[in-house]
């Protein structure tokens, strides 16, 4: 399988040659402030599968921890990495060209969505992250 997506321009291309995994709109302050949005939806390759494939993201270290990749051009979110997880990287999914190839398969963070925002999709909801379980 091969997923392909990039940015609004079409400055910043990618493909992940790999199953998407992870497959979540996540609820935390820090995807809201990143997007601009209520909520975003990620899925998680292998590091080793994605390639950049027309141009080059700029990177912003948005925590300690956290590495987040935007086209620097139009400034679309495309990835996320967390050095405690170096094997991995989570791409916005809807920043492919289909976005129907990786559809959330749950909620994370959810503890922490808005109040005006319903989470009533039948997903499995997480207060946090999936290891700390459903409530």
């Amino acid at each position: 399988m091969v997923l392909r997506g990039g940015c609004a321009c079409g400055a910043v291309r990618y493909e992940a040659a790999a199953a998407p995994f992870h497959r979540t709109l996540c609820h935390c302050a820090d995807c809201r402030r990143a997007a601009g949005a209520p909520a975003v939806a990620w899925f998680s390759v292998p590091a080793a599968a994605l390639a950049w494939v027309r141009g080059a993201p700029r990177r912003h270290r948005s925590s300690a921890a956290v590495e987040r990749a935007f086209c620097g051009r139009c400034g679309t979110q495309l990835t996320y990495r967390h050095d405690d997880i170096p094997g991995e990287v989570d791409i916005t999914t809807c920043s492919l060209d289909d976005p129907e190839q990786a559809a959330p398969q749950d909620h994370t963070f959810a503890a922490r969505r808005l109040r005006w925002l319903r989470v009533d999709d039948g997903l499995p909801v997480y207060p946090a992250t999936r290891a700390a379980g459903m409530s």
